[in-house]
């Protein structure tokens, strides 16, 4: 939708083909605008009349009418590379498997913080292309999946933030992670030594990468784990950043949002705030007061002295795995969904120390069943939240926690992931209510 109403008004004369339905808002915001639009159908014919496809970044390119634009020589890149074209506001991108939402979110603050006018969007919810069709940011804070960076050409960020890797879509890649990688990496393809590439120096896939592929940007790292003279990391628990003649410095106890990860995440947003000139005070103010995002880690409510956290975002294995570690009492843990490529064997060890009983949700439950059947007191499957909420609420005694975190994709019973989360706060909050 960015894409079509900002080619709208640059000039395009735009076709609009979805095989699905369009949502009916969309419709009146096209026909008002005047776009010619179909529905339940791709007509190829008209499609193949085009100068140039945007494609939804969520369609592969195996699919029957992506390769007949292919065969036909027409060039199709993505929404990002498009609003790319029509803006020359510096870009700060936000990639990785985990905790792009929460660092992009938190940049995002910052830079408010400091009175800037930011546009937040990209993966997180609004396109780069309504963004840039409004006109009025300074710069821009985008999140982007590895589908996003598929279809770029000349996306030039100016700052890129590399959170960290772990498996996940691999059903996209053919089971190939190093593909997968691949797609990440193409963030800093056209960054030069005037840009800045930001990373996870604790990540060995990072490591790995970087070793065999040239990034023409300023390299700047962040650890968890050792003291760097150059980059951001903790030292006698402080959270510490020194850039050439950038320093920060703030106890880690006075960041609002608590875990290890999360620790990481407020070293990048903070590392990029630096290099945009922002003052430690308001860094400072703002990591003090930035209270997280919706469905990563949120508490929902404390029913019966059990704690129910909504982790819905959790869509892969790694990012389970940080909720998990992060809870510090017995879990009955809400898990599954569609699944991509997940291996489930990097969770064993924090199942058998924490987990009590696992629910898991979902159509296809048989990769969860075999991995945690045989390892938890308790184990059922349910094909509605409503079942799941009121299981865990049965099984759970004072002292537990309720964790909905479901490392898969939600697109088998929900909508999204903001459905599935809602869903589940919704129906934590039927209990409440009963019990009050």
């Amino acid at each position: 939708m960015g894409a079509a109403l900002l080619g709208n008004d640059k000039g395009w004369d735009v076709f609009v083909s979805d095989v699905g339905e369009i949502n009916s808002v969309y419709k009146a915001m096209l026909d008002a605008e005047g776009i010619v639009w179909e529905e339940n159908n791709h007509t190829l014919s008209e499609i193949l009349k085009a100068d140039l496809v945007i494609k939804s970044p969520g369609i592969p390119n195996t699919v029957k009418v992506v390769k007949a634009v292919k065969e036909a020589g027409i060039k199709i890149i993505d929404e990002v590379e498009f609003a790319f074209r029509y803006t020359n506001k510096p870009i700060i991108a936000v990639t990785g498997s985990n905790g792009k939402t929460t660092t992009a979110n938190l940049l995002s603050y910052i830079l408010k913080q400091a009175g800037l006018e930011i546009g937040l969007g990209g993966n997180i919810g609004t396109s780069l292309s309504s963004l840039v069709r409004k006109n009025n940011y300074e710069s821009y804070v985008v999140e982007l999946s590895s589908f996003q960076l598929e279809g770029i050409e000349t996306f030039k960020p100016h700052i890129v933030i590399f959170t960290n890797l772990s498996k996940d879509h691999l059903d996209r890649y053919e089971y190939d992670y190093d593909r997968y990688i691949k797609a990440k990496f193409r963030v800093a393809l056209n960054q030069t030594e005037d840009d800045f590439f930001l990373y996870d120096a604790d990540d060995k896939d990072i490591a790995r990468w970087l070793s065999k592929v040239e990034i023409k940007a300023q390299k700047i790292p962040f650890s968890a784990k050792n003291i760097l003279e150059q980059g951001a990391s903790i030292d006698e628990e402080n959270l510490r950043i020194n850039w050439k003649e950038n320093h920060f410095a703030m106890p880690v106890t006075e960041v609002k949002v608590q875990g290890k990860h999360n620790l990481k995440n407020a070293m990048a947003a903070s590392t990029a705030a630096k290099l945009l000139q922002i003052r430690k005070k308001t860094i400072r103010e703002s990591l003090q007061g930035f209270q997280g995002v919706e469905h990563r880690l949120e508490p929902v409510a404390r029913i019966d002295k059990v704690q129910y956290i909504n982790d819905s975002k959790a869509t892969n294995v790694n990012a389970a795995y940080y909720a998990l570690d992060s809870v510090k009492t017995p879990i009955v843990w809400i898990v599954g969904g569609e699944d991509k490529g997940n291996d489930y064997n990097d969770l064993m060890a924090l199942v058998n120390q924490k987990v009590k009983a696992v629910i898991a949700l979902g159509i296809n439950n048989a990769k969860i069943r075999k991995a945690f059947r045989k390892y938890v007191k308790h184990f059922c499957e349910v094909q509605s939240m409503y079942e799941a909420v009121n299981k865990a609420h049965e099984w759970a005694i004072a002292g537990d926690t309720v964790l909905l975190s479901p490392a898969c994709a939600s697109f088998d019973l929900f909508k999204n992931y903001e459905d599935r989360g809602n869903q589940f706060k919704q129906e934590v909050k039927r209990i409440e209510s009963k019990k009050q």
